[in-house]
């Protein structure tokens, strides 16, 4: 097992509370069933203590700040009770570029919504009446920090009343705000009686607004969705994670990975002098983080273009373009596992970040709420892993005590993999690694009556191989799936799981569950799960990754 989670986000947990800071740009749960994770499913799903959590109050997306959850039935009933007879007091603090006439002033009015937005009507109007104070804080170089108390709960009402005094939020474009880095509202702190003791309670976190919030620069955002990483991410056991998702973070085409003391650039075109100038920002960000600020970090840049299956692997490799080179080969750890990555190697550096958490699982045992990976645990279970690559998804089977299978039809990556178990002191030849095609080797294990507790699918988009020919995920998916289901013992899971951008989810999901039709296997458990939170979501950047975990009996 990992070491318990010391996530930044969380302020406060006992037996009847969860108190985190939300980062901005993070829903409080997920909109629909497709969409990317708020941190309350993000939370609910990682770990099994809080697999009953219950959401209490919410905080916009773009909204940063306290936000608390029941573990119990007493919490959620008496917290429930109260914000219901507005005994919370909640503090906000809010940055606006616009000047505050009054000092101190109250603003009451009704609010209708009229599509996306609220509009302010008069009190008498019979709508939902709400109330809010502010105060000036402070001001400085032409921005004013005002403190903002809700008497009421409604939805916008420190947005739309803002704006009604004429002093919109920063970044609060839907309401006349100047655009900036991020909206500039934090929840900062929030009074309550505990739900066991009665005693009132005061929980607080300062807010993180960024430096330059209205810096003309405006795709410098990215710097500004820092908080939502490193909130998310323990950083003793984690130095791995995406830190420009592209348009998600305001730089369309080019994303940029986190590996250790490395930056690796992404895009279809070479590098232009802003995206340099933000690499070199990020690089001594980083470097502030380190217990030894002076370890030496540097920064590549890999072009994404179509025909890298004809490109060498120097011509398909990153290039240096900023700070220090990194070895042949170093190490990142990944929830306490340790993976080698190179940029030597092509295309791939060896692990591919957005299924961070579906290794977890493997690690913690836990899907979802009474969803375990293994039933019996993982002691003596038995998982197949096929194109398993450098064998990630197998070095968390194998850490959590299980005995794994790994197929993939390169051998220079099987070797990379036994080099990941070595580092996590794991014994390669106490576990089997399978050089060949997935389908010819899925056939011979059945035929060899071989039973597993779990397999794990999670192919490549296209792959050629001489036994099989052409794999194409789309065309092909129904077939491993079907292939693969004589393998997986009653009870067992499947993990299925594309990052095929031009299927949709829905589609995925049902071709997957039709594949198990013809073996008359019944799904008992079903739990979907989309990119992690550092691969944000948006209409400008939509899913790519789908995943669906499936206990078949």
């Amino acid at each position: 097992m990992p070491t318990p989670p010391r996530l930044p986000l969380v302020i406060h947990e006992d037996d009847h509370l969860l108190v985190v800071n939300k980062p901005a740009g993070l829903n409080t749960h997920s909109p629909s069933p497709f969409s990317g994770e708020g941190v309350y499913d993000w939370l609910r799903y990682r770990e099994p203590r809080w697999s009953n959590l219950a959401i209490i109050h919410r905080l916009d997306k773009e909204t940063s700040g306290v936000l608390v959850f029941g573990k119990t039935p007493i919490a959620n009933r008496t917290l429930t009770q109260q914000f219901t007879e507005g005994s919370i007091r909640k503090k906000y603090l809010l940055m606006t570029d616009r000047p505050v006439h009054l000092g101190q002033f109250t603003v009451k009015s009704a609010l209708v919504r009229t599509g996306e937005k609220y509009v302010s009507r008069p009190e008498h109007a019979g709508a939902v009446r709400a109330i809010t104070h502010f105060r000036v804080r402070m001001e400085r170089e032409g921005l004013t920090v005002v403190n903002a108390e809700p008497a009421t709960g409604r939805t916008h009402q420190i947005r739309v009343h803002a704006a009604e005094r004429g002093f919109p939020i920063l970044g609060d474009a839907l309401y006349g705000g100047t655009p900036a880095a991020r909206l500039c509202l934090h929840a900062e702190e929030l009074t309550l009686k505990h739900p066991a003791t009665g005693a009132e309670t005061t929980f607080r976190t300062p807010a993180d607004f960024p430096r330059d919030p209205a810096s003309p620069q405006l795709r410098q955002s990215a710097l500004a969705r820092i908080p939502l990483r490193e909130g998310l991410i323990d950083p003793e056991l984690t130095n791995a994670y995406r830190v420009v998702h592209g348009a998600s973070d305001g730089w369309p085409g080019w994303y940029v990975d986190r590996l250790g003391q490395f930056l690796l650039s992404q895009s279809a075109q070479p590098l232009t002098r802003e995206q340099q100038e933000f690499l070199g920002k990020l690089l001594a960000h980083i470097a502030t983080q380190q217990a030894t600020p002076t370890t030496p970090s540097g920064a590549y840049h890999k072009l994404l273009t179509r025909t890298t299956r004809h490109a060498t692997a120097t011509e398909s490799s990153p290039h240096h373009v900023l700070g220090e080179t990194a070895p042949d080969r170093f190490h990142v750890h990944e929830n306490g596992a340790q993976f080698e990555l190179s940029f030597c190697e092509g295309y791939s550096v060896g692990l591919f970040l957005d299924q961070r958490d579906n290794r977890r699982r493997f690690l913690t045992n836990h899907v979802a709420a009474n969803f375990p990976v293994f039933l019996n645990g993982p002691a003596g279970a038995e998982v197949l892993n096929t194109f398993a690559y450098t064998c990630g998804f197998s070095v968390c089977a194998a850490i959590a005590g299980a005995r794994t299978t790994s197929i993939d039809l390169s051998k220079k990556y099987l070797e990379w993999g036994k080099r990941n178990f070595t580092a996590n002191q794991r014994n390669p030849a106490e576990h089997e690694f399978i050089y060949g095609d997935t389908f010819d080797w899925l056939r011979r294990l059945a035929k060899k009556g071989r039973q597993f507790d779990v397999s794990v699918l999670d192919p490549p988009t296209f792959s050629r191989s001489k036994e099989h020919g052409s794999f194409q995920v789309e065309r092909d998916y129904s077939k491993l799936v079907m292939a693969s289901l004589p393998l997986l013992r009653s009870g067992g899971v499947l993990l299925a799981s594309t990052n095929s951008a031009t299927w949709e989810a829905e589609e995925f999901l049902a071709t997957v569950k039709a594949a198990a039709h013809p073996s008359r296997r019944k799904i008992v458990q079903q739990h979907y799960v989309p990119q992690p939170p550092d691969f944000p979501i948006s209409r400008l950047e939509p899913a790519y990754l789908k995943t669906v975990w499936l206990r078949l009996e």
